[in-house]
């Protein structure tokens, strides 16, 4: 299915199911959140990277208008519904301020291997343990998907992306598996640094070599 969507591209990346609140200021953007609001229809958050809007982004609807300032600015509350892909940009709406694109909704498969994110989930507790991070997900780990903790792992906005752009859930826990593995041996080391860096100038209780065994 294809289908025109205003579109708000932002340097983010938003996810399926994720809440994410957003203070609108300018007037084409003001414009776009009256009429979908007014029309109840969703909008498009394609993901700007490098001052270059990408090909992927997440369908978004209005939950809540939260302020409406004095000045027009509002502060709204959103929803991430479905990832969308973008076909074709349309930059001149007529009488609109924003643009759009003609998108299209790839196929998914959002069922993950059970065991495989019961390990991803350990691997994040290992690595807010070396963070000093608290987060609680409210879920069991089995029915956590991997759009919602993929925000709270370290990724870089290209990593984010890259996963958006994943349409297999098993495929976004090994991404997410191999992220982990990556990281928290790197996180570790630089606490071992730590306390080295502590140590020093203190003094030390280190065995000699005994050079006669040798």
């Amino acid at each position: 299915m294809t289908n025109f969507i205003p579109i708000f591209p932002l340097g983010l990346v938003v996810y399926p199911g994720e809440l994410l609140n957003l203070h609108i200021f300018e007037p084409r953007y003001k414009q776009l959140i009256d009429e979908c609001r007014e029309q109840k229809k969703p909008f498009g958050i394609p993901t700007v990277i490098d001052n270059k809007m990408q090909d992927y982004g997440s369908l978004v609807t209005i939950t809540e208008i939260s302020e409406v300032h004095a000045n027009g600015e509002m502060d709204i509350k959103t929803k991430g519904e479905k990832v969308f892909r973008i076909l074709e940009i349309i930059k001149s709406v007529p009488d609109k301020l924003y643009s759009g694109a003609i998108v299209n909704y790839p196929d998914t498969h959002e069922k993950g291997n059970i065991e495989l994110m019961r390990k991803v989930m350990a691997g994040i507790r290992d690595l807010h343990k070396l963070l000093n991070v608290t987060k609680d997900f409210q879920k069991p780990d089995d029915e956590i998907g991997c759009f919602e903790i993929a925000h709270h792992i370290g990724l870089s906005l290209e990593e984010e992306y890259e996963l958006l752009g994943l349409f297999d859930e098993r495929q976004r826990q090994e991404y997410v598996k191999r992220h982990l593995t990556k990281v928290i041996p790197m996180l570790a080391g630089m606490e071992q640094l730590k306390e080295k860096i502590k140590l020093n100038g203190h003094f030390k209780n280190l065995p000699g070599l005994d050079l006669r065994t040798e």
